[in-house]
């Protein structure tokens, strides 16, 4: 199989979808792996070490024009669509139910469309985790960051400092994210509540830390009790395939402290929070009733040698799996790969997109 690997083109984006060893084990199948020119050099990985992997390097319009198979990090935007021809196979992070755009060229173009974030495997999803374990990690880093007054927060440290209490960080959700950012949050010397559906997980964070974190069930009069005394809230939900729900709304906004950072990392899937924007590394932040917002779509990308070699090693298994075996033959045979498609022939095949968008769901066998 043809296998093409763009750069990166949103903005501040710097990782890359394959290391250089990832090409290497791909070509070590028999396949054929394009590598735009440059497109590792936000990551550390230089064109020669693509080259000695065995990668062929081409230009942008070449590659795309060449491959069957494009693997990417971020879903493409506008005006990379006239690049996709009828027929090609995308496997990248697509998070499609807030994008009717993305989904529209996608079944015109009858791209078998793979998405990473809806992959599972053994009841997990594999390929979301390291990038989710990353943004959570990274989520109390950037809320301290904006809580700075020089950048619009309260000029709260998060310690604390001796006779002064530590700032208090709330956290909506317990899932891989929650639980990274619980994590850093913890460490930082934050008062920190997590507010999460499930019991067990609340119950597995208490035996964990020991009671030195409050866990409360998530319900909306607990989601407006906290926010009432939070300096820093970090919103961490995920539906697969689906749009996430808003668990803040703009009025809950106004009982809140002036100066307080919001942070969602579910911004990919459509944000947890009303107010909720995407935003990029060159802008992250904006404010909403004196609340400052940070939503950045990509926020791996800021650390992209750490991002970049932990997505290989989660993606590399099932990009073999799928090359070798053909999209076609991939699908009927793998359960994760099916789980991962989102788009085939033309037809939603995924029912979380389907039932966010409202479009029909089509079988993977049409």
């Amino acid at each position: 199989m043809v296998i093409g690997v763009p750069k990166e083109v949103k903005t501040h984006e710097y990782r890359v979808a394959l290391t250089p060893s990832g090409v290497r084990e791909l070509v070590s199948h028999g396949h054929s792996v394009l590598c735009q020119s440059a497109l590792g050099r936000g990551s550390g990985f230089p064109d020669e070490d693509y080259k000695a992997a065995g990668g062929e390097l081409t230009g942008r319009e070449d590659l795309f024009r060449e491959s069957e198979l494009i693997i990417k990090v971020k879903e493409p935007v506008e005006h990379e669509f006239d690049l996709f021809h009828k027929g090609q196979a995308l496997f990248t992070f697509l998070h499609l139910a807030p994008n009717r755009k993305l989904i529209d060229m996608l079944i015109k173009k009858q791209i078998a469309a793979f998405a990473y974030e809806t992959l599972e495997d053994a009841g997990g999803l594999p390929l979301l985790t390291p990038m989710s374990e990353i943004a959570g990690r990274m989520a109390p880093l950037m809320g301290s960051y904006f809580l700075q007054k020089p950048m619009g927060g309260r000029g709260v440290l998060p310690a604390g400092a001796v006779g002064v209490p530590p700032a208090s960080i709330l956290i909506l959700g317990a899932g891989v994210v929650g639980s990274n950012a619980l994590r850093i949050a913890h460490a930082l010397g934050g008062e920190v509540t997590v507010l999460n559906r499930g019991m067990e997980k609340l119950r597995q964070i208490d035996s964990l830390y020991g009671g030195d974190v409050l866990t409360v069930p998530l319900t909306e009069a607990n989601i407006d009790k906290y926010l009432r005394i939070a300096d820093m809230v970090v919103g961490a939900v995920y539906m697969r395939g689906a749009r996430t729900p808003n668990l803040v709304t703009k009025d809950m906004l106004s009982h809140m402290k002036q100066g307080a950072v919001m942070v969602d990392v579910s911004i990919d899937q459509g944000g947890c929070f009303e107010t909720s924007r995407p935003t990029t590394h060159l802008e992250p932040t904006y404010e909403v009733e004196g609340i400052v917002h940070y939503a950045v779509a990509n926020m791996p990308g800021s650390y992209p040698r750490t991002s970049t070699i932990a997505l290989t090693n989660a993606t590399l298994p099932y990009i073999i799996g799928l090359a070798d075996s053909g999209v076609e033959n991939a699908i009927r045979e793998s359960s994760p790969l099916r789980t991962a498609l989102n788009i085939h022939k033309g037809m939603v095949t995924h029912k979380g997109l389907a039932d966010s968008t409202g479009l029909p769901l089509g079988d993977t066998e049409t």
